[in-house]
């Protein structure tokens, strides 16, 4: 490409543009018109400054090489420098005098092998529209150049380091340098109302300031990084430059060959509200299913008190016959130490079973430990035995053994075997049946759940009902206010498990609850 300084003394106060607006293109190449060129190709660049054209990142090269030739007064003026470039690898640029040419034409040629088959034009053309969809997009996104760790994790493979985890806690100084080093370069103006900056360039540097709230975020992400991973993601604590914290759903996406290894991106979510409302939501479904509990325990008055009364009435007849033995000439001390085993068994009895009405009446947080689905049947059964032999009701159950055990909250998953067991007296008695019968039974599933089915003789539910019998406030009861169902629903859910409702061929409902088992589990049975 040849050019021609048009004259005039050079303005050091705008040396580029200035050098580079007088400097006219005459003539270029076909692989200059093809990097170079806009629209209108060759015909466009002819006699027009080499500043419409040139990239960005080399103009101040250009201007320095072409003011050094064009001062030089050595016939054979040359300047070769190696330069940036979208689109060459490893680009040389060179600026000479002409060997029949003044000293106002310099021929100006690029080399280096193409990386990018692209015009420069069409490249920038694309970047313009990144950076358009970047700053507009109404989530929150961070530019990053993570050059640095690239260079780095490349020498630790060279050296042998396979497991990046082990070498961090070895060298944590390393997650240090990531935060020094590691740039955030561009940022959108969502970015700057998240962490509440004026502008948009009080975030750009290094991301130590991301982190802050999360360090060991760094950790995690180098290794997802070290790995290969395409991308990342974790909520995070984020602190704003006023001190407030905030909840965010932090992703990242790593660059890959043949990508540009500066351009990674992470996008930002905050998701402070929507934690705090699933929170409050939390937090009344639990004051919903307490309720619930307090009102299916009022209808279990009878059973709960026969219950407490067995073993008191145990205490009782043992404690009088020991004072019996007692009062005799020559007590029998053995009599009186067995009498005081077995009130001592009927006392702790006693107590489990104020203990368990207790823990489902009580307020508290729900509690996700091992459990044996089996042993969470027969604690919940203990609550309605008494009413299931007063209704004259045979009752089958058959659990099944070696079973894994699941991850729950003890006192709701007895609450739902409960209400189920509620439900199915009361269909019992609706239909008026004098041979009822309710069977239960735990088993595993094909999936590897572990699941518990109730079946009764009762009516059994509607057609037109079952796909709503877990609707909130839908009831077919005269005096129900249909929370039971959802609540058992919702606690079931909450598990990562389901209930499903159905008819039995031969009459009656059936509902089956399953449960994830927990992963690595040591049966039990």
């Amino acid at each position: 490409m040849s050019s021609r300084l048009s004259g005039g003394e050079l303005c050091r106060a705008d040396w580029v543009a200035e050098v580079l607006g007088r400097a006219l293109v005459l003539d270029l190449n076909d692989r200059s018109e093809h990097l170079l060129g806009g629209p209108g190709g060759r015909d466009e660049m002819i006699g027009r400054p080499i500043a419409e054209f040139w990239p960005l990142d080399s103009k101040a090269d250009l201007a320095e090489m072409i003011a050094d030739v064009a001062t030089d007064r050595s016939p054979d003026a040359k300047r070769t420098r190696d330069i940036t470039s979208l689109l060459l690898a490893h680009p040389v640029l060179t600026v000479r005098r002409p060997e029949d040419g003044g000293r106002e034409v310099v021929i100006v040629t690029v080399r280096g092998p193409l990386k990018d088959h692209r015009s420069y034009w069409t490249v920038r053309a694309s970047e313009e529209r990144y950076r358009n969809l970047l700053h507009y997009m109404p989530n929150p996104l961070l530019r990053v150049d993570a050059r640095p760790m690239a260079e780095v994790f490349a020498r630790l493979r060279a050296e042998g380091v396979y497991d990046l985890g082990p070498y961090l806690d070895a060298h944590p100084e390393l997650i240090d340098f990531a935060n020094r080093n590691v740039r955030v370069t561009e940022v959108n103006r969502a970015t700057a109302v998240l962490f509440g900056a004026t502008r948009t360039t009080d975030l750009i540097g290094p991301m130590e300031y991301l982190f802050r709230a999360s360090p060991d975020t760094v950790r995690r992400n180098m290794i997802a990084h070290f790995e290969g991973r395409r991308s990342h993601a974790e909520v995070i604590k984020v602190r704003r430059l006023d001190g407030r914290l905030l909840d965010v759903q932090f992703a990242v996406t790593y660059p890959t060959p043949p990508e540009l290894r500066d351009v990674t991106v992470i996008s930002l979510d905050d998701i402070t509200d929507r934690l705090r409302t699933e929170a409050q939501l939390r937090q009344l479904q639990a004051d919903f299913a307490r309720a619930a509990r307090i009102s299916t325990l009022g209808e279990l008055t009878t059973s709960i008190a026969h219950e407490v009364n067995q073993p008191l009435a145990a205490i009782f007849t043992n404690a009088e016959t020991s004072l019996r033995w007692l009062s005799r000439d020559e007590p029998n001390l053995a009599k009186v130490v067995q009498l005081t085993t077995r009130i001592v068994a009927s006392a702790r009895h006693a107590n489990e079973v104020v203990h368990r009405i207790r823990s489902m009446t009580a307020k508290h947080a729900p509690e996700r430990l091992p459990l044996d689905l089996n042993r969470v049947v027969d604690e919940a059964l203990l609550f309605i035995r008494h009413n299931i032999e007063t209704c004259s009701i045979q009752l089958s159950v058959k659990l099944g053994l070696g079973l894994p055990s699941v991850i729950g909250d003890r006192v709701q998953l007895q609450q739902v075997v409960v209400n189920l067991l509620v439900n199915s007296i009361q269909a019992i008695g609706q239909a008026g049946a004098k041979d009822g019968r309710i069977e239960l039974g735990t088993s595993l599933g094909e999936g590897g759940e572990v699941a518990f089915v109730i079946r009764d003789s009762g009516p059994g539910i509607a057609e037109e009902n079952l796909d709503r019998i877990f609707d909130g406030f839908f009831t077919t009861k005269e005096e129900g206010i249909g929370l039971g169902l959802a609540i058992c629903q919702s606690i079931m859910m909450a598990h990562g498990g389901g209930i499903a409702a159905s008819n039995r061929p031969e009459g009656g409902a059936c509902f089956r609850l399953w449960l994830p088992a927990e992963r690595d589990a040591v049966r039990v049975g």
